[in-house]
């Protein structure tokens, strides 16, 4: 039996890459670390953005990277141990993770902060031109 997808009527035509990107997105759900999508609304000239907030206390800036490959927004730590220490408890893991967003097309970075453990990333889409195209039909006798 085979399953039906999202992409799969023949009017909707080069979404295979789309496809493959949600399959993707779905195997992915660890909860590591926690993070917030936010809406900021124009004014004051600027436009509308969307901010990407990550809880990821006790990370320095030299232990995260932001980068951007092809359409995806990569948020990555590593800790470095710091010597040797003799915990009693150790309830608080130096872990790594790797965090990837999904970007549409035209979305860009305006950048990333840290601030009280918390990293925050902003992006905007601008608004695309409207453009219409005439096709020219040839007519072969």
């Amino acid at each position: 039996m085979s399953r039906m997808t999202p992409f799969a009527s023949p009017l909707l035509l080069g979404f295979d890459a789309m496809e493959k990107t949600l399959e993707r997105i779905s195997k992915a759900s660890d909860g590591y670390p926690p993070y917030n999508i936010e809406r900021i609304a124009a004014g004051h000239g600027a436009p509308e953005r969307l901010r990407i907030t990550l809880a990821v206390a006790g990370f320095s800036e030299e232990e995260l990277d932001v980068t951007i490959e092809e359409n995806q927004l990569l948020i990555r730590g590593r800790q470095v141990e710091q010597g040797e220490h003799e915990y009693l408890y150790r309830g608080i893991a130096a872990r790594q993770f790797q965090r990837t967003f999904v970007l549409a097309d035209g979305m860009q970075v305006l950048g990333a902060s840290l601030r009280n453990g918390l990293l925050a990333v902003d992006l905007v889409r601008p608004e695309p031109a409207r453009m219409v195209k005439k096709i020219n039909i040839s007519v072969s006798q």
